[in-house]
């Protein structure tokens, strides 16, 4: 974090553009590579073109913080039943069509950042509240990577864990840059098709593929992927079963693999929640694909959502809606029955957090504030509206 350079304006200067031959700035952060004049800001809203680069304009600040279960990300097989503090800032670089965090992925305001939050204030709050990992999400960490590096460092100098939530549709020198400060991502592969990608995201499947490729592959974060199943877009038995066929060919059988239940939102409110049969069939299509670790997501199915060991098919987690039921592990996450590991990040027992949501306020954890400074924006209020709605869908 000492190499970052701050302008005037309290923007942060970034590397990842080019200089275009017309005199505009291309942002490489993302494959949208937005091309800006002067005082132009990209799709996402936080990356600017200022002073002939692109700046970063929401380095430090939030739109909120909450204390949420490790299960909510989602994240079944990393620290399950541990606390994670959570936090997102404004912008994405998609245009879902069924955002649920619409109010923060798509504001252009910037009384959304109501809550300042330094990296080593963060990663303070995480340790004092008991929280094993600090997670990048309600909004995409991809438009604020280096923020979200330097949180990482910070998070990691005093032992706590990072994860984060994604899209994956990020440029390789970014992701490369990234995922090495990243613990565990759960990434959101919205469809199996560039169709739908294209109509219902404005953006692109392949580079997505690319991004959980390289995760998996070429870095120690620990991998899962969630679906959000939307009725006549997305869930068709034959996309379903291509998209877990891809995840079993190309990264594995042990990624565990998330189907999660739509309700209508944003531009998308004409278009009917996601019937618990649908849910059922893609775990089955991805247990017959030979996906070893299938769930279903937002709702509640203590079958469905429960971990079993490969070998003997014991329930080795009981868990449904984020709360865990049982526990059949040992320290080291071995099936107490036959001792096959369970795939994932395991440290003894498992946390007590439940299904809580606990929104915090991070101006109450910075030590370095001075005494004459506001403990926090007066649009604090904003903060604690959004909080109790907030989601990593």
């Amino acid at each position: 974090m000492s190499s970052r350079v701050f302008l005037p304006s309290g923007a942060m200067r970034t590397t990842d553009w080019t200089t275009m031959p017309d005199g505009r700035v291309r942002c490489d952060v993302c494959p949208r590579e937005c091309k800006l004049h002067e005082g132009q800001r990209g799709l996402c809203f936080v990356r600017a073109a200022e002073g002939g680069e692109v700046v970063l304009t929401t380095w430090g600040r939030s739109s909120g913080f909450c204390v949420d279960p490790i299960e909510k990300k989602p994240l079944n097989h990393f620290l399950p039943g541990t606390p994670v503090l959570s936090f997102g800032t404004a912008g994405c670089n998609l245009s879902c069509q069924f955002c649920q965090n619409h109010d923060i992925s798509k504001s252009r305001q910037f009384d959304t950042l109501a809550d300042q939050a330094r990296p080593e204030t963060i990663a303070a709050a995480a340790l004092e509240l008991g929280c094993r990992s600090v997670a990048f999400t309600y909004n995409d960490p991809v438009i604020f990577y280096e923020y979200a590096i330097d949180v990482a460092e910070a998070c990691h100098a005093v032992g706590v864990k990072t994860v984060a939530v994604t899209a994956g549709s990020m440029s390789p020198g970014p992701r490369e840059a990234f995922f090495r400060h990243v613990d565990a991502a759960n990434v959101d592969l919205k469809a199996f098709t560039e169709d739908f990608y294209r109509k219902v995201t404005r953006s692109e499947l392949a580079p997505v593929l690319e991004t959980l490729e390289y995760i998996r592959h070429e870095t120690e974060t620990w991998l899962e992927i969630t679906t959000l199943l939307i009725p006549g877009e997305n869930d068709s038995p034959g996309e379903v079963e291509a998209l877990c066929r891809w995840v079993v060919d190309r990264l594995g059988p042990d990624v565990p693999l998330h189907f999660s239940a739509f309700h209508p939102d944003f531009r998308m409110l004409d278009t009917p929640a996601t019937p618990h049969a649908t849910l059922a069939m893609a775990r089955r299509i991805a247990l017959e694909q030979g996906v070893r670790h299938a769930y279903v997501g937002n709702v509640h199915d203590l079958g469905r959502q429960s971990s079993y060991c490969r070998q003997c098919g014991e329930r080795v987690i009981g868990r449904d809606h984020y709360e865990l039921s049982s526990w059949r592990l040992d320290a080291a996450g071995g099936c107490l029955s036959c001792g096959e590991p369970l795939p994932g990040v395991f440290d003894g027992a498992p946390g007590r957090w439940g299904r809580k949501r606990q929104p915090v306020r991070l101006a109450e954890f910075d030590r370095a504030r001075p005494q004459t400074e506001p403990a926090i924006s007066p649009k604090d209020s904003v903060v604690k509206r959004k909080a109790a709605k907030l989601s990593d869908q």
